[in-house]
């Protein structure tokens, strides 16, 4: 079996191991050593990342009690060999992994629900439970979490014997077997885990609650810590900053000026939509007896190509047909007030590969075919252009 380094010095990120064993595997290889500080993947935190003696390290799993690593090349079974561990990427997981025991410690006790999942991903924590949390008491969990954090309170990491065990309490998605190894942080949590954690809360730094959705029977929250909830942190502010620039607000009132600006361009778009019904009313009454009608526009945007098609068949007594470039190709809309236009779309796919359909009255799509091929096609259907 490996010696596990890690569970005896998590901030222990360089050392040499002889390699006890290396099997190439699809275009890999994995490499067994006599005491690794990788931790393997398991327990919902990812492997960690790094070197082995000049070769990369892909993956970290463990398998019947040996730790394998698999790297991108191979090293001689018997050689001693300096493993170096990517130091940014372990605080960060430790500090996520520590970070979701602190919240899921402080949420259980509030409560009463458990944990029953959760998983340490490359920038956030999904924390899943099996009864409600009240999303509007994420404020006071955070600052509880955030409170306990700055107590900077020893993390205790051990394995008791099976007499010792049963007077503690703690935390655990499962029923145990076998020696049961307890991360303790002060009175916030115990819990049953074989994951690495730093050594006190102090080095967590800050816990950041970001939702509380209904999942199954309970509820999934989502948070960051650390150097993750930092740099989430930092792209947020840069993202309000950009905003207060854009509306000449201060920092701390772009929402303000954020929901006035909406206001402004709802009562914007409301003119808009009464003066464009005005023009597609005059336009449509210049068809007046027309009979069938085909129009290209270039102004046309979401839903006016529709509503002006629809206006021109009250008037022009056959069936309007409205184009607007769309690419290399057109949108358009047929209607019309006294015949199925669905025929007209079927041949439209035939002749020119539209991707049309709808009802009876107004059929809608695209057609990647040009002005004048567009016109070819109504001229062989009789339309008089």
């Amino acid at each position: 079996m490996t010696r596990k380094l890690y569970y005896e010095d998590p901030w222990l990120l360089r050392w040499e191991s002889a390699v006890t064993g290396c099997v190439q595997v699809d275009g890999a290889w994995e490499i067994c050593l006599d005491a690794t500080v990788f931790y393997p993947e398991g327990g919902g935190q990812p492997w960690d990342q790094g070197y082995l003696g000049g070769v990369r390290v892909l993956a970290v799993t463990e398998r019947d009690g040996e730790v394998i690593h698999r790297c991108d090349g191979p090293l001689a079974v018997g050689r001693t060999v300096e493993g170096q561990v990517d130091r940014h990427r372990r605080l960060a997981l430790m500090q996520q992994h520590t970070g979701e025991h602190m919240v899921s410690g402080t949420i259980c006790r509030r409560y009463g629900v458990n944990n029953v999942g959760f998983h340490v991903g490359s920038t956030i924590v999904t924390i899943d439970f099996d009864g409600p949390v009240p999303p509007e008491d994420l404020p006071k969990i955070q600052a509880q979490v955030n409170e306990a954090i700055w107590q900077d309170l020893k993390v205790e990491c051990f394995v008791p014997d099976r007499a010792a065990l049963e007077k503690i309490p703690y935390r655990s998605k499962k029923a145990l077997e076998g020696p049961v190894r307890i991360v303790r942080i002060g009175e916030v949590d115990s819990c049953a885990c074989c994951g690495v954690h730093v050594t006190s809360t102090g080095q967590v730094g800050l816990v950041k609650l970001l939702s509380c959705v209904k999942f199954h029977q309970g509820v999934r929250i989502e948070m960051a810590c650390g150097h993750y909830a930092m740099d989430l942190l930092e792209q947020v502010f840069d993202q309000n900053r950009q905003v207060s620039q854009t509306f000449s607000a201060k920092l701390l009132h772009t929402g303000e000026a954020a929901r006035a600006m909406a206001d402004r361009l709802a009562q914007a778009q409301y003119q808009i939509g009464h003066l464009q019904r005005q023009l597609f009313d005059q336009i449509g009454e210049g068809f007046r007896g027309a009979g069938n009608v085909l129009l290209f526009r270039e102004d046309l945007e979401g839903e006016a190509l529709r509503l002006l098609a629809d206006r021109i068949a009250q008037s022009c007594g056959g069936t309007a047909a409205v184009f607007v470039p769309a690419g290399t190709g057109h949108r358009l809309c047929l209607a019309s007030r006294t015949q199925d236009v669905r025929p007209l779309g079927d041949r439209l796919r035939q002749a020119l590969s539209a991707k049309a359909g709808g009802r009876r009255e107004i059929v809608q799509g695209t057609v990647p075919a040009d002005r004048a091929k567009i016109r070819d096609f109504f001229h062989t259907q009789g339309w008089d252009l």
